[in-house]
């Protein structure tokens, strides 16, 4: 019987992960990178034995696939992934291809903002509770990696919008939505209402045994078609209104219902600021659905510390604050970041434009911004 070839697209940490799975499950293995690979990644493919190639895409070799899974970053409307689809080889994301090869429980996170910070204070809530757990899939290690090499009990997957168009056949175990808001609608063609579609793809193939925790107070989402036909069970969370059933806060209190109760004052969180009562909520919720105990909970919502370039205290040097927040990549995320500062702030930002409207922040920067420094491409 003639083995299935697999192609990957990609020589990153997922592409290498991706094609060590695939080959402990006997597929013929080749990996294209048009780019360089990084020399980590070439070794690790040659202790392997895997054919790759970099700097090019070789066309005839690539049409062999029985599939081909490609990486986030590469647009499906590039001429190589529509003559793949043309042949009618499917395109996959490593999301999808890990998903087949284990039976661990998963945990699903997406939205435009905070997802980071929510898998991160998962796997926290988890590791205390000792749980296996292992945070994966847009932060952390590749998924099907951990696949290959693992044996975890669960899954906390950060997931984008790019990795949801790739996956069809996956189900998640818990989905959280944080929000939606307008980004990389570069890749959308401009229409908000694809991006958010993409988002809710996290949703497909779940049942009445799963669960859904999601923001109550974000009408992108309790308005979407597919929000409403969900067969779910949905958690909310909310700051701005009491709930019978999921977490709210009423008096300065963190409030979770499910199952049974955890009340904490929201002063305890170390992490402060509306963004993170509402990260703390995804999370506590998502350890309820699991059945961790609450006093577990509890301590783990108080010694959270953060994540890395999230509003990270840097240095405080001749007066001066430091703070790197390089993750705030969209208008959203910048306007939480602004509302927390509490003095003249120097605002230093820059990149390049995904097609967002900025006319939002106006308000705030004359409120809370001294000076600001534009770098990048769309600096104007």
């Amino acid at each position: 019987m003639q083995k299935k070839k697999l192609v990957i697209l990609g020589g990153g940490i997922s592409g290498v992960g991706t094609a060590i799975l695939g080959q402990k499950q006997g597929y013929e293995v080749f990996l294209s990178d048009f780019g360089a690979i990084k020399e980590v990644y070439q070794n690790e493919l040659h202790q392997h034995g895997i054919a790759y190639e970099e700097g090019t895409h070789t066309l005839d070799k690539i049409l062999e696939a029985t599939e081909v899974v490609k990486s986030p970053g590469i647009p499906d409307s590039i001429p190589l992934i529509q003559r793949i689809k043309d042949k009618g080889i499917p395109v996959i994301s490593e999301i999808e291809f890990a998903a087949r090869y284990t039976k661990a429980y998963k945990i699903c996170v997406t939205g435009s903002n905070g997802k980071t910070t929510i898998v991160t204070w998962i796997k926290h809530i988890f590791r205390k509770a000792g749980v296996n757990v292992k945070l994966v899939g847009n932060v952390g290690d590749s998924f099907a990696r951990s696949v290959a090499e693992d044996d975890v009990e669960v899954y906390v997957l950060e997931l984008s919008s790019f990795q949801l168009d790739g996956m069809h056949n996956f189900k998640a175990d818990v989905a959280i939505i944080s929000n939606i808001t307008p980004d990389h609608l570069d890749r959308y063609d401009y229409s908000f209402d694809k991006y958010a579609r993409s988002k809710f793809r996290i949703l497909q193939n779940m049942t009445q045994n799963d669960y859904f925790i999601f923001c109550e107070d974000d009408n992108t989402i309790v308005n979407n078609e597919h929000f409403k036909t969900t067969d779910t069970v949905k958690l909310p969370f909310s700051l701005e209104k009491n709930l019978t059933k999921g977490a709210y806060c009423v008096d300065n209190k963190l409030v979770f219902n499910f199952k049974t109760g955890i009340e904490m004052d929201l002063n305890e969180l170390t992490l402060k600021g509306k963004h993170n009562a509402y990260n703390s909520m995804a999370a506590g919720l998502a350890a309820m659905v699991y059945e961790i105990k609450n006093e577990t909970i509890r301590h783990s919502l108080a010694d959270f510390t953060g994540v890395a370039h999230r509003l990270e205290k840097v240095a405080f040097v001749g007066g001066v604050e430091y703070i790197n927040d390089s993750k705030a990549t969209n208008i959203n995320s910048t306007w939480f970041a602004l509302d927390s500062m509490r003095k003249d702030t120097i605002w230093i930002a820059g990149g390049i434009d995904k097609g967002n409207d900025y006319s939002e922040l106006m308000n705030l920067v004359k409120e809370k911004v001294k000076v600001l420094i534009c770098l990048g491409k769309d600096n104007e």
